[in-house]
């Protein structure tokens, strides 16, 4: 549902960008890989493995020629360089993310007005309500998956806010099932399958609205689909484009958020405790976006550069490859110190979770409204979260972060 996070159409860029980013202009060889973004160590543990290539080679060329930026610093400068540094990197229509300049500006002005102060405020009660129906289903005390509870929480509460009916949630829970494995798979034939079934998904619901007129649902979808951009209305492409980034992008991200958040007040019984004695929702969503800061399930954006460039004394040649890693700059030492200590007031400045620039998340008061509403539900109806010591965590695969198995135990 954002700019900042990636979707099932990540894997066909990257295949797409090999061809301009591993050769030099003259058609030579490029310099040697510095990494392996998908190598053994980062498999092994991600985060330890990015924070060493920042100290390390915060500039690092991949095997395909891609570069990763590593430091807080480059990220931001990229980030905030629209014209040098291209979004426009992938052979899919993306609206917003994937848009530069005044056209960016006319999309994200439509996408902007859902997300308005007002309207987070009518929606919220209705996501407190899915929030706590599900985890009164929920066997106190007994265990959980947190990122399993937090993929149906954000299926329930992206339904409640689109108006989609109930029955959905099994097919798109294996939607985003399959969704991340087809991106971690690389496979173009993978992601361009789930991608069509999105798309199928999102037209049965679009289609019903428009042949419905004025007497179908007065919900979210309905209004983007009688919605318009510079005077005319929105095609479908630029519907389904719209909904696959809110949908497609929100329902997977949810479930990590869910699983590091969960998992980190599950470990941190001082911090559990403190939350639990009751905060504002100002102060509890600064202490999500610091738990999310430290361990980061938003990994990368990518970006395509329009003319050369020098990064961390590097040079990148015009249409290379760029890659923003979030996750990394989040830790970076030269802006946090110690990147596991705990300091939302200080850090907030600097955060990087929700993205930074003209491409920061539009849909960041929904998220963080989503997360913060399951996080007090599960919070209220239990008397402690601990970890699980007879089921083991999973971390994440990259190019995802976060977890992909967050056992807990709810008391």
């Amino acid at each position: 549902m954002t700019d900042h996070l990636p979707t099932d159409e990540v894997a066909p860029a990257v295949v797409r960008a090999v061809d301009v980013a591993s050769s030099s202009q003259d058609g030579r060889a490029g310099p040697p890989a510095d990494w392996n973004p998908r190598g053994p160590r980062v498999r092994r543990d991600a985060v330890a493995a990015y924070d060493e290539m920042r100290s390390r080679c915060p500039v690092a060329r991949g095997p395909d020629g891609t570069w990763t930026l590593f430091s807080h610093a480059d990220v931001v400068r990229t980030a905030m360089d629209p014209v040098s540094f291209s979004n426009a990197v992938s052979r899919h229509l993306q609206i917003p993310n994937g848009l530069d300049g005044t056209t960016h500006t006319a999309y994200r002005a439509v996408v902007d007005r859902y997300f308005t102060p007002e309207r987070m405020a009518d929606l919220e009660p209705a996501i407190h309500d899915v929030a706590r129906r599900l985890v009164e289903g929920l066997d106190v005390p007994g265990p959980i998956d947190a990122v399993h509870l937090g993929a149906r929480f954000a299926v329930q509460a992206q339904s409640t806010w689109l108006g989609w009916p109930a029955e959905l949630e099994p097919h798109l829970l294996r939607w985003v099932h399959d969704n991340q494995a087809a991106t971690r798979s690389r496979e173009p034939s993978r992601t361009a399958e789930v991608a069509e079934r999105f798309t199928a998904i999102v037209r049965s619901l679009t289609d019903a609205r428009r042949e419905a007129g004025e007497d179908g649902p007065a919900d979210v979808t309905a209004e983007l689909v009688r919605d318009r951009v510079d005077g005319r209305p929105l095609t479908d492409e630029e519907i389904v484009s719209i909904l696959r980034n809110w949908t497609g992008g929100d329902l997977g991200s949810m479930a990590l958020c869910a699983g590091v958040v969960l998992t980190y007040l599950a470990d941190h019984h001082d911090l559990q405790a403190r939350v639990r004695s009751g905060v504002s929702d100002h102060e509890l969503d600064a202490v999500l976006d610091e738990i999310l800061r430290i361990d980061d399930p938003f990994v990368a954006n990518r970006r395509v550069t329009t003319r050369a460039v020098t990064l961390g004394g590097r040079q990148v040649l015009a249409g290379e490859q760029v890659v923003l890693n979030w996750t990394a700059a989040n830790r970076d030492p030269q802006t946090f110190g110690d990147p596991d200590e705990f300091d939302p007031v200080t850090h907030a400045s600097d955060n990087l979770v929700w993205g930074t620039g003209a491409h920061v998340c539009p849909g960041r008061p929904l998220a963080t409204m989503e997360l913060r509403a399951l996080t007090r539900a599960v919070l209220d109806a239990t008397t402690a979260i601990g970890p699980d010591l007879c089921r083991p965590r999973e971390r994440a695969l990259p190019p995802s972060g976060g977890f992909t198995v967050a056992p807990l135990l709810l008391r």
